[in-house]
């Protein structure tokens, strides 16, 4: 039997953390993976795959450059499945290295195999024949989640596809129907649509991305429709099947997917990728026999301030326990786990936790939005500067971009902000930082930028919204 002070079910972003801030606090940990690679989703099929997929589009295909030429256009067409999962291979793999590296770095100890719980603070390892035996003070679960499949639809990795599988097509298809538009779905209906495919985009709800900013969620409904998208609103998907393709269509080996809709009417594409929902990956974790349960997401309960279950001595983070399931969250939650587990005091600020969407255009945001502003009676203004009214954004050739501020009407302190176009994701952190502040309004009116950068839309955006309140 190996002992340990904590003990980490699961190599993704929170599993990382969480061993490494043990190990900074003196602390044994190992981590316990079943894959044959380290990282989890984040590193093998979700995050850096998907973000290295959208930044091979971009670059093979000028899409993000200010003056795109006639062979740009034409790159579209030429780009293969081949060429986009090469550049994705490399990045996935230097990120597997880096990974072990800290690993190894930190003394955790890397255990590969399938982790079930015995007891309170003890788990096993099974890999095949291989059973290794745990004790742990502490125990981490951060096992993440898969996609979620229906049995309405048959996955054969072909025709019909997951977000997973989706980067193991082997051909690139003309035509592909997206079902969902959350996060994932919009993120490959926007990549797709970069690289000549025609692309259709259905969702239940009324919208795309809901919890955005109703300004930054038209914006991009406008340039996905501008690019020759289609998005069926309201509309859900009751059965997908391959069928012959009639004669004179082009289809995969003369075959298409054809989605019946809850309306009835049917669409068809050579290639269907359902991305609606993810499953907890919890059920060889046998979380009866310490008396947990998941719900029927596979989603861990647990409280959100110290990542701590029911059981004491067992904590989750990371997709597990469900929103906001982002790579960055995951990171922070498994620190404060660790900490918490140790008496280590944090200050960490989960309100102003930033959201990035890595779709074409990108988004981010950080804080409130103008919904929920309203919803609580809070009185605020908007300052707003659009990309194409500065420098850097003419530079560029963003058309789209748009920073917005959202500013309390009364104290003029920051309340959120939101962005769409180049390196928002990159720019909304420093209003995530004077909002941390308690900084207000005046401090973008007064501070000075480089020029020409993205960054100026902050004093832009500033200017217009202090006009505002002065009903200027």
């Amino acid at each position: 039997m190996l002992k340990f002070d904590v003990c980490v079910i699961g190599s993704g972003p929170a599993g990382q953390r969480c061993a490494i801030q043990a190990a900074k606090l003196g602390k044994t940990a190992c981590l316990i993976e079943r894959s044959e690679v380290i990282g989890g989703v984040a590193i093998n099929t979700g995050t850096i795959p998907s973000k290295s997929l959208r930044e091979a589009i971009l670059h093979l295909t000028g899409f993000g450059h200010s003056f795109r030429t006639s062979d740009s256009f034409s790159a579209e067409r030429r780009i293969t499945i081949d060429d986009l999962i090469h550049w994705c291979q490399h990045v996935v793999k230097r990120e597997i290295e880096i990974v072990r590296g800290h690993m190894a770095r930190n003394g955790v100890q890397m255990i590969n195999g399938t982790a079930s719980l015995a007891n309170p603070r003890t788990v096993v390892a099974t890999r095949g024949s291989e059973v290794t035996v745990i004790e742990a003070d502490r125990i981490l679960i951060a096992t993440g989640t898969k996609p979620a499949r229906p049995d309405n639809l048959a996955f054969d990795g072909r025709y019909i596809v997951d977000a997973d599988g989706i980067l193991r097509l082997p051909n690139l298809p003309r035509s592909l129907i997206v079902v969902g538009g959350g996060v994932i779905g919009t993120e490959y209906a926007s990549m797709m649509q970069a690289v000549g495919v025609k692309v259709t985009l259905i969702e239940g709800r009324d919208t795309i991305l809901e919890f955005l900013d109703p300004e930054i969620r038209e914006a991009l409904q406008y340039h996905l429709r501008q690019g020759g998208m289609t998005l069926r609103m309201g509309e859900k998907v009751v059965k997908a099947q391959v069928v012959d393709a009639p004669e004179g269509a082009r289809g995969l080996d003369g075959k298409l997917v054809e989605a019946t809709l809850e309306s009835g009417k049917t669409m068809r594409a050579e290639c269907l990728l359902y991305a609606v929902g993810r499953q907890g990956c919890t059920s060889e974790l046998e979380l009866e026999r310490v008396g947990l349960s998941a719900d029927n997401r596979g989603r861990i309960a647990v409280d959100m301030k110290t990542f701590q279950t029911k059981v004491p001595s067992i904590y989750a983070a990371g997709d597990v326990i469900g929103f906001p399931a982002l790579a960055s969250t995951s990171m922070e939650q498994g620190r404060l786990a660790a900490c918490h587990m140790f008496g280590v005091k944090t200050n960490s600020v989960p309100e102003l936790f930033p959201y990035g969407i890595y779709a074409i255009p990108e988004i981010s945001m950080v804080g409130f939005n103008e919904d929920k502003l309203t919803r609580d009676d809070i009185p605020f203004e908007s300052g707003v500067a659009n990309y194409r009214e500065i420098a850097r954004g003419q530079l560029i050739g963003d058309e789209v971009g748009m920073l917005k501020m959202l500013i309390h009407q009364e104290t003029r302190q920051i309340l959120g902000v939101h962005c769409i176009g180049t390196g928002a994701t990159e720019i909304v952190h420093i209003g995530q930082a004077v909002m941390a502040l308690k900084g207000t309004v005046d401090y973008f009116v007064d501070t000075v930028f480089n020029y020409p950068t993205l960054a100026e839309c902050y004093k832009v955006a500033a200017l217009n919204g202090v006009n505002k309140l002065a009903h200027v």
